[in-house]
């Protein structure tokens, strides 16, 4: 992979590691703010790597976005464990941009629960029914609808029709660094694309209406493997302007987790 979603400009400054973000950032609401999925996964690469230790891993992770993160300047990212122990930890990541007085403000935070690991292969078990294979979906080849953003930096494969009854059903491959030079590890190469349940679960028309999500919760029972992120999700709307999304993580070989969303709903001004 050449390209990515952010550079890595300071790994020494006082705020945290600085980074400069690309175009393949850029949302699909608006080219001046960044889609929720990069900054999830660059907030999840803090996480994982905050004191890591090789006999835990993240269980459930939790993105609020406090409002838009802009697509351009300065980014600093900056994590701490905010509960140790021998068995769980509580660990935490924020990310920094410029605020309206040029210092720097949060814009997006993360919390993740961090297990130690032992072997229970012999009690393995999931409930959802797998996705159909890749073999199956097709492209929609979205990336001709916009000018170059986040839906730019996908392989993005659909085995449901987008709006049909139903949940949605897509397939996805991260075709991008998340960090130049950089190889994704298997949480962030999920956190990349997960963020997309929100899209595949509506059932609204993108002309006519804003569906734009505030956070996101992942729990995460088996790491994904290989390159290919499977997401089943549906939207429900409420008669006030508020709607959640709840959906299925795989990859090929089956389910991996769940993730919720909260989606504040709004008329496309002008409409």
């Amino acid at each position: 992979m050449s390209d990515s979603y952010y550079e890595l400009i300071d790994g020494d400054d006082p705020l945290g590691e600085k980074f400069a973000a690309t175009d393949l950032v850029r949302s699909t609401w608006s080219a001046e703010i960044q889609h929720g999925a990069p900054p999830s996964a660059l907030l999840v690469r803090a996480l994982e790597r905050c004191e890591a230790r090789d006999d835990t891993r993240l269980s459930r992770v939790m993105i609020d976005l406090l409002g838009a993160v802009p697509a351009e300047g300065d980014l600093w990212v900056r994590s701490r464990i905010e509960r140790s122990g021998k068995q769980i930890e509580l660990v935490s990541a924020e990310m920094l941009a410029p605020g309206r007085d040029g210092g720097p403000r949060a814009v997006a935070r993360a919390s993740g629960w961090r297990m130690k690991t032992m072997d229970t292969a012999a009690i393995v078990h999931t409930s959802a029914p797998p996705l159909r294979p890749l073999a199956e979906a097709r492209s929609r080849d979205m990336k001709k609808d916009w000018d170059r953003n986040y839906v730019h930096s996908l392989d993005w494969r659909w085995l449901t029709e987008p709006m049909s009854d139903g949940p949605g059903e897509s397939w996805i491959r991260p075709e991008v660094d998340l960090v130049k030079g950089e190889t994704m590890t298997a949480l962030e190469r999920l956190f990349a694309v997960a963020d997309d349940a929100n899209g595949i679960g509506t059932k609204l028309d993108i002309r006519r209406w804003t569906f734009m999500n505030t956070d996101l919760v992942v729990h995460v029972h088996r790491l994904p493997e290989g390159e290919w992120i499977g997401i089943r999700a549906e939207t429900n709307y409420g008669p006030d302007g508020i709607g959640t999304t709840i959906g299925t993580l795989f990859d090929e070989s089956g389910p991996v987790g769940a993730i919720q969303e909260s989606v504040l709903v709004r008329p496309m001004p002008g409409r």
